[in-house]
């Protein structure tokens, strides 16, 4: 009991201690605390525990709520917290291995009318407490009232749709708040693949014309990855201060409202995809001394982002930026500066009575590293320093020079001779000095091969048992033979499948040869990673069964995200239905990654990935990237990539995908492909098609649907194959799509190049 003892040591002797071991114990004291009491939880599981915690104590008499021991009080199940009244203190809890049944797991208010003021939630972990399925929304704290603090928690691991934490504005009492959310450790969120996965908002765009004044500083966003905002401002009035981003694929927005500060943060990008850092909308906002490393977003997730906004625009749109002032920032070796982001006939109010001066800028890559897309004669340009990068032409005000950066004791570069960008003194906090710090944060990287060797000798069955048998990161090494599998193999473990190691190239894969007498041989289901390495897997002995997949992903909803990884693998013979795919992944899954290499595809009727589940078109979709390298499909029936992003959301960055160095022979041409296409692209952001041979095969098509895509299909060859199908369905103007120095062919010589 010593944590508790030592946090509240200064409560004065006559207050009562109230020891509960039972939720019907807890609730009896509950109803009897008064201004100094403390209700003190016994350790264990508590499971399905909806806690109201309220009443009325005073500033030097808080009534408290906490653990017997720190982090040893697990909260379970269906269970949550809703604080109301003033002076109420929360700590040493953990959520873990379950969900709140309601919208929110911790909650500064008891009901609509009683709401918590002058509280706070200190030392208190939420570690992947997520809704099943991952398009249930829902947030993990809701902030109401007024000068409340969230201090010194561990957020990690949400995985459905909703803001880890919200200060919610609903109503006047939780307007003009001045909360304080400090030294909070907010762990990874991986990406969502839908729009609603920031990991902190202030405000919705309804109450944007209020004020907040919430203060957001010393806090750390590790890996949050949800979607384009990682924090969402959308209200007046907020200061974001000292706080620090790491691989973090987002930028800090000032979506809506006005007289916002952000000031002293440290955004670190590592070269991740998309990483970024400020972007700037609305009045009066201020951004100054802020440090931004190795950032590789563009656009909307640039280093920093000006926007336009539209004319007298409406309360959920973009309010034109008039009045910012962007001073002393430090953008070192990262990829991307813009200025009027967005522009277009309906984006088109330029920056207004704007500033920009005393920053150091530095890109790193090829290409045009601050760009222009509107008029900048709003903005004055005072003395900024650009490093040998190139700025577009309209901004004359900045001239590439020679700058020699140093780092210094506190991790940052800095100009040698010049005192543009940060000052010196900025601290950067440090991941250890945020979170519960009795609770280890998580660490980085996969399990593939982290777990035992497992021989596996060939046979009926001897694959399945191992398959059951194995642990997290265990490798099956498969000895030369044929293995019959009798039943679906029920992924939940990261695994790998291997050729032993003799059969280390891909001519030797044959020798180890996987047939399968169910309609799938693998459903991935929660926790499930798959690698498979120089196997063949023959479908001849598959039933014909609707939904015939090689691998598919479970009925159920799949909570975290997954990967699927692909090295010399020869898959043959899924003829037995019209459309019998390799990889399947349906609703409500999602794979961060699947990867194909030096693989070898032939004799199949249905897609090689089919990622096409959510077409509801809510901006939805199953897998972030999609890569494939030195491979070939023949005699595929379907679209051997079917691939679906619908809607006109611009909150997320994927799907990206990537084919080169491939061929495709008689690809798309089955009565039964409905698409026409030897692949679909529907909605990518980011498709690359290149160095590869297309024979025989019906077109590519790609639909460019929103936002920015980019989509560029290079040095191909065509033969007896139509040229690719790029179609703009929500865009009035030319393709926006690069096809340089393709080859096409007919039947016979060569009819047309470089197109």
């Amino acid at each position: 009991m010593l944590f508790w003892a030592c946090l509240f040591m200064s409560a004065p002797a006559y207050a009562e201690d109230y020891f509960v071991r039972t939720q019907a114990e807890y609730f009896a004291a509950e109803k009897k605390v008064k201004a100094g009491d403390v209700i003190i939880l016994a350790n264990g599981e508590w499971r399905d525990f909806e806690i109201k915690f309220s009443g009325k104590g005073t500033s030097k008499k808080p009534i408290t709520l906490t653990s017997e021991e720190a982090g040893k009080v697990f909260l379970t199940g269906q269970s949550n917290l809703r604080i109301g009244g003033s002076y109420m203190l929360v700590s040493g809890l953990v959520f873990k291995d379950g969900f709140s049944p309601t919208n929110e797991v911790i909650s500064f208010r008891r009901s609509k009318t009683e709401l918590a003021n002058n509280s706070r939630v200190t030392q208190v972990v939420i570690d992947g407490f997520s809704k099943v399925d991952r398009f249930e929304s829902d947030y993990w704290v809701g902030i109401y009232g007024k000068n409340n603090r969230f201090d010194h928690n561990h957020l990690s691991g949400k995985t459905n749709k909703g803001v880890t934490l919200a200060v919610r504005l609903t109503s006047e009492d939780s307007q003009e708040n001045y909360h304080r959310i400090d030294h909070n450790y907010f762990g990874p969120r991986p990406v969502l693949g839908s729009n609603g996965g920031e990991t902190l908002r202030i405000g919705t765009s309804k109450y944007s014309a209020s004020n907040s004044y919430t203060l957001v500083e010393n806090n750390y966003f590790d890996r949050c990855d949800g979607e384009v905002e990682i924090i969402s401002s959308k209200s007046g009035g907020n200061i974001f201060r000292g706080n620090v981003f790491y691989e973090s694929s987002g930028t800090l927005t000032l979506r809506h409202g006005n007289d916002s500060l952000v000031e002293n943060n440290v955004f670190f990008g590592n070269g991740k995809d998309h990483t970024g850092g400020i972007r700037v909308i609305n009045e009066n906002q201020t951004v100054r001394n802020n440090y931004m490393e190795g950032l590789t977003g563009t656009g909307f997730a640039s280093a920093l982002t000006v926007m336009n906004g539209v004319p007298n625009s409406p309360i959920n749109r973009y309010v034109q930026v008039d009045n910012a002032v962007v001073e002393n920032n430090s953008v070192i070796n990262s990829k991307r500066v813009t200025f009027n982001a967005g522009a277009d006939s309906e984006r088109s109010a330029p920056p207004v009575n704007s500033s920009f001066s005393g920053n150091i800028l530095s890109g790193s890559g090829k290409g045009t590293f601050i760009k222009v897309q509107d008029d900048i004669s709003g903005i004055a340009f005072g003395q900024n320093y650009l490093a040998a990068s190139e700025a577009s032409n309209d901004l004359a005000a900045l001239k590439a020079s020679d700058i020699m950066f140093e780092r210094a004791d506190n991790g940052l570069l800095y100009p040698i001779g010049i005192t543009a960008g940060v000052s010196r003194d900025l601290k950067p906090v440090k991941r250890d000095q945020t979170g519960a710090r009795w609770y280890a944060k998580p660490v980085s990287g996969n399990n593939f091969g982290k777990g035992a060797m497992v021989d596996v000798a060939p046979g009926e069955d001897t694959l399945s048992s191992a398959f059951a048998a194995a642990k997290e990161g265990d490798t099956l090494v498969l000895q030369p033979g044929e293995y019959i599998v009798n039943k679906t193999m029920l992924l939940d473990k990261t695994l790998t499948l291997k050729a032993g190691a003799a059969q280390a190239d891909n001519a030797q894969a044959q020798k180890v040869v996987i047939k399968f007498g169910r309609p799938s041989l693998i459903e991935i289901r929660e926790g499930g990673n798959l690698a498979l390495q120089n196997i063949h897997i023959d479908g001849s002995l598959a039933p014909d069964s609707v939904g015939n997949a090689v691998i598919r992903t479970t009925i159920y909803p799949i909570q975290s995200n997954f990967l699927i990884q692909m090295q010399g693998v020869t898959v043959t013979n899924l003829e037995v239905n019209k459309a019998f795919h390799f990889i399947n992944l349906g609703k409500s899954s999602f794979a961060d990654r699947v990867s194909i290499n030096n693989s070898r595809f032939q004799n199949i009727s249905g897609s090689i990935i089919l990622a096409a589940a959510e077409t509801e078109d809510y901006g939805q979709y199953n897998a972030e990237y999609i890569e494939v390298t030195g491979s070939s499909f023949t005699d595929i029936g379907s679209a051997a990539f079917n691939i679906y992003r619908g809607g006109r959301d611009e909150s997320t960055f994927g799907p990206h995908f990537l084919l080169q160095q491939s061929s495709f022979t008689n690809v798309g041409k089955s009565g039964n492909n409905q698409s026409g296409a030897s692949m679909v692209l529907h909605g990518v952001q980011y498709g690359d098609i290149v160095e590869s041979a297309f024979t025989a095969s019906a077109p590519i098509i790609v639909r460019h649907t929103v936002g920015r895509p980019q989509t560029r299909i290079m040095r191909n060859a065509f033969s007896a194959t139509e040229a690719p199908i790029v179609e703009e369905l929500n865009f009035e103007g030319p393709s926006r799509s690069e096809l340089s120095n393709n080859a096409f062919v007919e039947a016979g010589p060569e009819v047309e190049a470089n197109q």
